[in-house]
């Protein structure tokens, strides 16, 4: 039987991209029926939700989701965009694939950084004899997806009970109990110390089953003393009853941004809380040529998971007569889906191909030219999101 896969295309680029990956996971060899669910920005407008039951339901049927790119939008903005007869009814936005991340409890992402031989974004630094040196950049980074800051419990003017809560503690009462109510907002960090454990242990397991020598817990434990401070305290102790052969590091985020382009082929695997590991791993994703290159799994629980490439939707390029956004991410995101489903030959046979186009040089959309994003970049030799794709499966 044909397995079957929710195609989520979401906003700006999103369809085409994923059309562009879905073109060689079968020119790959890999037969499934794909179906498609309805999420983003068009469903917020005009029905005041950007996930819709019917969506989440497709995926509680089928468990494996295909998604290309959504758009967000800052609160207010997102209350004018609605149709006239939605708004005034108290609808407030959220994004569709936070809220995925949390229905779902796919706790645990996966944003591997690995660097392709003649990629000409890759970075490069200045050796200590004047000569240029490009290290080899292989970081699979862990991030906690349904806690921290994107957790989602806030408020403006908070009401009476949060407030009275806020004024029992004395570091609140010293630098905030003169601020009138109404002047603030407030967003909580909360970490749990199963969801904790949970991505800690699948950085070890990653690491142990892919050969990497140490595992960063990469947070401010020397400030955020509670929440960062407790998953390094149980990563010390994971590591010590259970992967004593793995080497456990612990890096301040803003050093380690600071850090990020000395010595980045020194680290294996990174994890991190939900907000600094959204940061990391874009910092990383720019040391293997950008977002173009950046993929990611989201998985948990519940037994259902999402494979995305962590760039947005870019609307602009969205409306341009022919696409000239890198496929690579979706593409590279569709190989994390066939390595959860267990067709790692198929996969291995994709990334093969991408390599060989990439090291080969011949077809490089315009970030591998450095270039601008404009349409005329075609005319100046880019290859469009279409002909990387035909490259692609030509090498296959």
């Amino acid at each position: 039987m044909k397995r079957t896969i929710v195609a989520l295309p979401g906003d700006g680029i999103g369809r085409t991209v994923l059309d562009e990956a879905i073109r060689v996971l079968t020119a790959a060899g890999f037969e499934a029926n794909y179906v498609e669910g309805d999420i983003g920005w068009e469903f917020w407008c005009k029905e005041g939700n950007p996930l819709p039951e019917r969506t989440v339901k497709l995926l509680e049927e089928h468990k494996v989701g295909l998604f290309g790119a959504i758009t967000s939008k800052p609160k207010d903005e997102a209350n004018d965009e609605l149709v006239s007869e939605l708004q005034g009814k108290g609808l407030i936005y959220k994004s569709p694939i936070v809220a995925l991340r949390q229905h779902f409890k796919m706790d645990i992402c996966l944003r591997p950084c690995k660097t392709y031989k003649g990629n000409p974004l890759n970075f490069i630094r200045r050796g200590t004899n004047g000569n240029v040196e490009e290290p080899l950049v292989d970081v699979p980074i862990f991030r906690q997806n349904t806690e921290g800051l994107y957790g989602g419990v806030e408020w403006s003017n908070p009401p009476e009970l949060v407030y009275e809560g806020l004024m029992s503690h004395p570091q609140f009462v010293k630098n905030f109990g003169a601020v009138p109510k109404a002047e603030l907002s407030v967003s909580t960090r909360i970490f749990t110390k199963h969801a904790t454990e949970r991505i800690l242990r699948a950085a070890f397991e990653h690491a142990r089953k892919y050969g990497y020598k140490s595992v960063t817990v990469c947070e401010k434990p020397n400030v955020i003393r509670e929440t960062s401070g407790m998953m390094y305290k149980m990563a010390q102790q994971i590591q010590k009853a259970d992967y004593p052969e793995i080497d456990l590091w612990n890096t301040n985020i803003d050093a380690q941004m600071m850090w990020l382009t000395k010595n980045p082929e020194t680290y294996g695997v990174i994890v991190a809380g939900n907000m600094f590991g959204d940061i990391i791993s874009d910092g990383f994703a720019g040391l293997i040529g950008g977002l173009g290159f950046a993929c990611s799994a989201q998985m948990g629980e519940t037994g259902v998971a999402v494979f995305e490439p962590t760039h947005g939707s870019a609307p602009k390029y969205a409306d341009y007569e022919t696409s000239i956004v890198n496929p690579i991410a979706m593409i590279e995101s569709a190989c994390m889906m066939l390595d959860y489903i267990d067709e790692m030959d198929i996969a291995k046979k994709i990334r093969k191909a991408v390599a060989e186009v990439i090291e080969e040089g011949k077809v490089r959309t315009y970030d591998m030219m450095k270039l601008s994003g404009r349409p005329d970049v075609i005319e100046k030799g880019a290859a469009s999101t279409h002909h990387m794709a035909e490259a692609i499966i030509a090498k296959l």
